[in-house]
């Protein structure tokens, strides 16, 4: 069981032209109206993911055998360039080069981009728009567990092959649940796939875990 705790946040309130407070999340019982789609109210509500990363880099940071690079230049792990202007980037590197390393992009939208292992990456929020009514804590939620699935040995990359090569890529939850994917490896650049497959071919099991801090004995 990971030791990691989110921090309390002081969450943002919002309130409609009635000033009636907007519950993010649970706004539409059907469908989300025409006019809600590409409009995005409040990104701001987004600002506590945030806090949360900051915590999830300083849990890293103290519990793993990790390298930790704090500079903006480190977002260009992501496969391509953060939708928004980048604040802040932090790499969090472990010593076995059987691990998966994790980048997360700090952006002013607010939000977080993180460049997983080699050949992914994920947004939270993936759209912020009124239709999708996605709030901070759904989107922390995933930060999370996807974060604490790649350090502890449950996140798996690979590449498959044929007149149209995929890269996927999937996610194991304590609960048994998980997450998975994959886009056409024709979308990501060439140079990083036919580095990443050496790699991933050794790895046909996933990742491993990140190994634990040297011993102070």
């Amino acid at each position: 069981m990971s030791s990691y705790v989110r921090p309390s946040i002081d969450a943002p309130v919002f309130r409609d032209a009635d000033g009636e407070v907007i519950d993010y999340g649970n706004r539409w019982a059907g469908s989300p109206p025409e006019d809600t789609y590409s409009v995005e109210t409040h990104p701001e509500r987004f600002a506590p993911l945030h806090a949360v990363a900051d915590a999830l880099i300083a849990h890293l940071g103290d519990t793993y055998d990790v390298e930790v690079d704090d500079g903006a230049e480190t977002a260009a792990d992501l496969l391509r360039p953060a939708y928004h202007d980048v604040v802040r980037a932090v790499r969090i590197r472990p010593k076995d080069p059987a691990s998966a390393s994790l980048t997360l992009v700090f952006t002013a939208y607010p939000g977080i981009s993180m460049h997983a292992g080699l050949l992914n990456d994920f947004q939270y929020p993936v759209c912020g728009c009124d239709a999708c009514d996605s709030n901070w804590e759904g989107e922390a939620d995933d930060l999370e567990r996807q974060v604490l699935a790649v350090v502890t040995g449950h996140y798996r990359e690979s590449i498959t092959h044929g007149i149209r090569p995929w890269v996927e890529h999937s996610f194991s939850y304590p609960d048994g649940g998980g997450r998975g994917g994959r886009s056409l490896a024709q979308d990501i650049p060439a140079a990083r796939v036919k580095a990443a497959e050496p790699i991933l071919r050794n790895l046909p099991d996933g990742w491993a875990a990140w190994p634990p801090p040297p011993s102070s004995s």
